[in-house]
This record gives structure tokens, sequence and C-alpha cells, in this order.
């Protein structure tokens, strides 16, 4: 929610959630798409099956309740849980494969 030009303000216990069009099986909850910066949440309640993904923009996440698994095209992996940061590139294809229940916060930047 816009509480004044160009401040934006939200809770992660938000009830404001709807589907995510990128993310099959996802709600997501935007706080804010301005110019090259966009950041929300994603939730995910349900196992779903993994999902690949490739940002367009640097994307940057804290994972805020579940855990997700990262594997790179190169067969590599991360494992992500509660607390921990992520900055992946624009252009990095990868597949996550998220345990449920499922919350990230996330900011895209740039071109």
């Amino acid at each position: 929610m816009e509480v004044r030009p160009g401040v934006f303000v939200s809770n992660v216990e938000t009830d404001r959630w709807e589907a995510d069009p990128d993310v099959p099986g996802s709600e997501m909850h935007e706080l804010v798409h301005d110019g090259p910066v966009w950041a929300g949440m994603t939730r995910i309640n349900d196992a779903p099956e993994p999902t690949p993904w490739t940002p367009d923009q640097r994307e940057t996440v804290i994972v805020l309740e579940g855990s997700v698994r990262i594997e790179f095209a190169d067969g590599s992996d991360l494992v992500l849980g509660v607390g921990d940061l992520i900055s992946i590139p624009a252009e990095l294809p990868m597949t996550w494969h998220v345990t449920a229940p499922f919350k990230e916060m996330w900011v895209l930047t740039g071109p």
C-alpha cells in the first residue's frame, strides 16, 4: 500500500494475495512495481512440481518460511531455509524444488 508518494508499506502476514501468473501454483503479494524495481512476496501452500525459473532481472530473495533446493543448469544445487538470502543474476536458468509451505520476499532490480 502506498502510504505517501513513493512510500510503500506491507507486512509478511498480509491477506492480500493473488495468483502469480509466472509461477503456477503460487500466490504473490506485490509491494511495489516502480520502473526497474519490483518487490513483493511469493507463497506456496502445496508442494508443487519442480519449477523452472530464469529471472529477467537480478533477483534477491530472503526465505521467510519453508525451504527450497535450487538446481542450476550445470547440475550443482543450493539449499536455502528460513533467513537465508540469495541474489541471482538475470538470465541464469535454474529449477526450484520447494518444500511447502513456503514464503519468500523478493526484489527484482535492473534491466
